[in-house]
């Protein structure tokens, strides 16, 4: 690895069929495309060495997004337009890039300064269209909205409005506004099961369709900015 290495965030979407891809497999696409694309990516020091390649917030299984990142350093740079060309040229089907940018000195990966995601959900099942939707309005009124959530380390009843900074209806789906990251995380499903809690209706995640916009951070203002607002474009 060179001495000086430059760090990129590079945004992509991941589509379609593609939802079905696990992260540990679209990580594997990735290193692979790097070098299909003949990319100066930089490699790690010591015994084994691995890309320098770290993921933002990783997609639920099923979920499809237009919001996605990943950081990487290089050894030297290309154009933003030609970073994106060559990345598409070695994409499938249901993934792309969208854009790249070149970060400042110091600046922290993006899996550790993720805050905010906001998604459309589609509700795939007609006949809860109409009493799903009429709750959507009126879900943050409530002092508490209580869900039963299970990690890996515990399960219990959980107070999540905390991580619903807005929710509403767009045209004929659901708009989801929420906390992503490691200070709190609430997964859209959720915001889902408490308003199938609402209308007494069991949550079945088959009857929607969860897709991701945008994934934020929050700026040294404190407001909650896209991921691709952190850097520069490369001329």
């Amino acid at each position: 690895m060179s001495e000086e290495t430059y760090k990129v965030r590079i945004k992509y979407a991941k589509m379609g069929v593609l939802k079905y891809i696990g992260h540990l497999d679209l990580m594997r696409f990735f290193q692979k495309a790097v070098k299909r694309a003949d990319l100066d990516i930089a490699y790690s020091q010591g015994f084994s060495p691995h890309q320098l390649m770290s993921f933002a917030a990783p997609l639920a299984l099923g979920v499809t997004s237009e919001g996605e990142y990943f950081d990487a350093q290089f050894n030297s740079l290309i154009p933003s337009d030609e970073f994106v060309r060559r990345f598409n040229e070695q994409m499938v089907d249901g993934i792309f890039v969208k854009d790249v940018i070149l970060l400042p000195e110091g600046a922290k990966k993006a899996m550790s300064i993720v805050a905010a995601s906001d998604y459309l959900i589609t509700v795939l099942e007609n006949s809860l269209k109409e009493t799903i939707f009429s709750k959507v309005p009126h879900l943050l009124e409530k002092e508490i909205i209580e869900v039963f959530r299970k990690t890996k380390k515990s399960e219990k009843v959980e107070d999540i409005k905390k991580g619903i900074y807005k929710l509403s209806l767009s045209g004929d789906k659901i708009y989801m506004y929420l906390a992503t990251g490691s200070e709190y995380n609430l997964k859209p499903e959720s915001v889902l099961e408490a308003l199938c809690n609402e209308v007494n209706v069991p949550y079945n995640k088959f009857d929607y369709q969860i897709h991701r916009l945008e994934t934020y951070t929050k700026s040294e203002q404190g407001e909650l900015v896209s991921l691709l607002e952190t850097g520069t474009r490369i001329e």
